[in-house]
């Protein structure tokens, strides 16, 4: 199937680039481009693509606004968002985060993880740029548990985390906070990679996660994230 892709970005060569990225890889399609957040909106609205490369800091309406009406009660029904940012440790990320954003990568990520990061998106998961992930999480947990309404990022407390799952699933949750994939975590807990793939559905489901970002988010803030 062929996934299809908005790119939003206020810089047109910026933009053209990207465009040009995906256009040219087999099995994506560009179906829209935006300039601004208002227009990025709605585009998504119009054209219910699978994946938004967003910018964040955009004329009209920045990125996080854009992404909490794309992602949010009559937004773009399925479609997700990747926010795209010049700065690892960008103030408005951990807003994006929880305006329901699907993860982050920087601007000087390669073509080739671009794309993969657009699959990834694509395909339910989520992906936080693996160079700034621990410090983002780490961040993003200092600030209050209870998550603004209509963002779709679980509020639950840790006490209310832990008690809702099975230790097995305990387990599946620690390994996600340290970034490993079902594969990785199969390998690890000794199980087969279906049933790894079946504890992350039901954390998805019984924390009310939105995908695998807020699962990593909620393991930090009940004290499952790697140590330092």
């Amino acid at each position: 199937m062929t996934i299809s892709v908005v790119v939003a970005d206020d810089q047109a060569l910026v933009r053209a680039g990207f465009c040009g990225i995906i256009t040219a890889t087999p099995g994506l399609d560009v179906v829209g481009e935006a300039g601004t957040g208002a227009e990025a909106v709605a585009v998504a609205r119009r054209a219910g693509p699978d994946v938004v490369l967003m910018d964040v800091r955009m004329p009209v309406m920045d990125g996080i606004e854009a992404t909490r009406q794309i992602t949010g009660p009559g937004g773009a029904a399925g479609s997700r968002v990747l926010i795209l940012t010049t700065f690892d440790l960008d103030e408005y990320v951990y807003a994006a985060l929880r305006a329901g954003a699907s993860g982050f990568l920087l601007k000087s990520t390669s073509p080739a993880d671009l794309v993969a990061a657009v699959r990834v998106v694509a395909a339910g998961d989520a992906l936080l740029a693996p160079s700034v992930t621990r410090r983002l999480v780490a961040e993003f947990v200092r600030r209050p548990v209870t998550a603004p309404a209509g963002t779709g990022l679980p509020g639950t407390g840790p006490p209310a985390v832990l008690a809702a799952i099975t230790a097995r699933e305990r387990d599946v949750l620690a390994l996600i906070a340290t970034g490993l994939s079902n594969t990785e975590i199969a390998d690890r807990l000794a199980i087969s990679p279906a049933t790894a793939k079946t504890h992350v559905g039901h954390l998805l489901t019984k924390l009310d996660a939105r995908d695998r970002v807020h699962l990593v988010i909620l393991a930090y803030q009940a004290g499952l994230g790697p140590a330092g």
